[in-house]
């Protein structure tokens, strides 16, 4: 192997084979100067200065609005959030605070209003929280240099076709990109949550983040291939590795293209068997994506994420216009609102933060909604008058234990419902009701739950937590996170049957969904409506449209026999490769190889494209 190559690993959040030269964004530190201020006149003169700072930020902010690229329209509403994030408290007055009180120099008094800001989202574990946090970051860095005096990146003097890499790219950066000279982007921070991820899957952006280091080891001109499923970034590549992308590359852009084109039709196995595929979401910006790569409805509304992506509680008015937005984007297809699914240490920012020494099995989703009960009407009748527009919401309860707490969620939507009425204030009255099924004890009383909603939800990544009692984010037990395990099959099976006993439908929109592999069993499980995140439904329904159901239910059938995770996964391994070989070849480079597969005839073309790269 070529010493100079070397492979940096991050998170792979949008598909896609990048290769070309980078871009290295770099901005250089600011300095911060620490100083006490001497007499009135200096105080009024800094807090001045500071809110010139802050003006002038609001101002670049409005002209990259007013110039925004017309793909990067939709995501508009994050750099109004940046916009208001300057004036709010935890920034704009604590700053002018210890500008006044502290005598601090405005420079300082900035970097310690974001470190106190800093040590409030610490205390809250959540990635999508941590992205608001790089969006308070983001806004500090644009008034601390304009306090500095210091310029903004220029994206300007992007001549040709890169990948862009950045430690970091906040809204207003992505928002500045060119398109059409953007081959790909990594970047050191960020997770599959943040802007820059969401814009780049909605764009068909190859990307990655979270390298932690690729800033370190690129240089503007190194030649870069980016793997955006793998998260594999490839610094000076070899020509083997070259070919071999370059050929994967076709390949998987001619594959893609092929199942997408057949995205919008139904998905419908050869023997007739018709299953709904939809989307699961948590932004409005979302919809677009959902829609162009054919989902079916919205299976699975976050409504939780629009309360994380804001400073201030949201009131009625305020979610009213979200969720008719979002009925009216999707209609006449169906959207499947969840009630907020939070724990309550998410709520420390509006509500006094309780001690609960395991919050995941404490004060969370439907028992948090219980507990706060104004909360939660708020939001319901946000939703209900929201119904009454496009009659096309479905409300879904969340970790749902029992008939009893279910009972009781459902009177506080009953007196919700008194009071619309009574103001005679329209809603849909047949706007359907389901329950997630999540835990164990709500397998176990599927049939009496059954009798009491319109629809269920299985919500594979907490039953599957619960079932063998795993914590799936500790590194140190997760081999033992198994969706294969026979327990989890005999809950959804089991969750299946109680559901059609009853006449309802049941569906799935945990992430087992949106896996190819598991394609067959949930088909033969079968279920009525498979979630999942938009980028994989055209593969998904493209496995779907190339089984036969009653091949599928042999298997099943076949599986709920045997004892451990490890048989079902072998025999599971051996039915995909040997019906659909290709989505192994184009999707999962494991099974691949660079090493001795290369031709002779390939090693030519790849000192031609290394050359061509390099003159470029």
């Amino acid at each position: 192997m070529d010493q100079r190559s070397k492979v940096v690993q991050g998170i792979g959040v949008s598909p896609g084979i990048a290769i070309g030269k980078a871009h290295l964004l770099e901005q250089g530190r600011i300095p911060i100067p620490y100083y006490t201020l001497l007499g009135e006149e200096a105080i009024d003169e800094e807090c001045r200065r500071f809110d010139d700072a802050v003006a002038k930020a609001e101002r670049d902010l409005e002209a990259i609005k007013q110039s925004i690229h017309p793909d990067f329209k939709e995501h508009v509403h994050v750099l109004e959030v940046h916009q208001m994030i300057l004036r709010d408290r935890p920034i704009y007055d604590e700053t002018l605070r210890l500008i006044r009180e502290e005598k601090y120099n405005a420079l300082w008094a900035l970097m310690r209003a974001l470190m106190k800001a800093h040590e409030l989202f610490r205390s809250l574990d959540d990635e999508y929280i941590r992205s608001r946090v790089a969006d308070v970051d983001a806004v500090a860095e644009r008034i601390l240099r304009n306090l500095a005096g210091q310029n903004h990146r220029d994206f300007n003097n992007i001549k040709e076709r890169v990948i862009v890499v950045a430690h970091d790219l906040s809204p207003a950066d992505t928002a500045q990109l060119q398109l059409e000279r953007t081959l790909g982007l990594v970047t050191d921070m960020g997770g599959r949550t943040s802007h820059t991820s969401i814009i780049a899957r909605s764009l068909s952006i190859p990307a990655v983040v979270g390298t932690e280091s690729a800033t370190k080891l690129v240089q503007t001109g190194d030649i870069l291939i980016l793997d955006g499923a793998s998260g594999k970034v490839i610094l000076n590549p070899t020509e083997e590795e070259i070919s071999f992308y370059y050929e994967r590359q076709e390949e998987l852009e001619n594959y893609i293209k092929g199942i997408s084109r057949m995205a919008h039709l139904p998905a419908e196995t050869l023997d007739g068997y018709t299953v709904k595929v939809e989307a699961n979401i948590e932004l409005l910006e979302e919809v677009v994506a959902a829609k162009d790569n054919g989902a079916e409805g919205i299976g699975l509304y976050r409504t939780e994420f629009f309360f994380m992506n804001r400073t201030n509680f949201p009131d009625e008015e305020t979610l009213f216009f979200e969720y008719r937005e979002l009925s009216e984007l999707m209609a006449p297809k169906s959207v499947t609102m969840r009630t907020l699914d939070l724990g309550s240490e998410k709520l420390a920012t509006w509500y006094p933060k309780l001690h609960e020494n395991n919050p995941a099995l404490g004060l969370r989703s439907i028992r948090l909604c219980l507990h706060y009960r104004e909360l939660f009407k708020t939001q319901l009748r946000a939703i209900l008058r929201a119904s009454a527009v496009e009659k096309n919401i479905r409300l879904m309860f969340p970790l749902v234990s029992g008939v009893a707490e279910l009972r009781e969620a459902k009177q506080v939507l009953k007196e919700v419902q008194e009071d619309l009425l009574s103001k005679r204030i329209p809603f849909d009255e047949k706007m359907p009701l389901g329950v997630m099924v999540e835990v164990p004890s709500a397998v176990a009383v599927a049939d009496l739950l059954a009798r009491e909603v319109d629809f269920f939800s299985i919500g594979t990544n907490d039953l599957i937590q619960y079932s063998i009692a795993i914590d799936r984010v500790n590194e140190h037990i997760a081999y033992l996170y198994e969706p294969l395990h026979p327990a989890v099959l005999r809950f959804i099976k089991q969750t299946v049957d109680a559901a059609h006993k009853a006449g309802i439908e049941v569906g799935i929109c945990g992430e087992m969904a949106g896996e190819s592999l598991y394609v067959p069993i949930l088909l033969g499980l079968q279920l009525d409506s498979f979630s999942m995140n938009p980028q994989s439904i055209p593969r998904v329904k493209n496995l779907i449209c190339r089984s036969r159901i009653k091949e599928c239910r042999r298997f099943v059938n076949k599986i709920l026999g045997m004892s451990t995770a490890q048989e079902i996964n072998e025999v599971l391994q051996e039915v995909m490769i040997k019906n659909f070989p290709e989505e192994f070849r184009v999707f999962d480079p494991s099974v691949l190889t660079t090493e001795g597969s290369v031709s002779h005839k390939q090693k030519k073309r790849a000192k031609k494209m290394r050359k061509s790269l390099e003159e470029s």
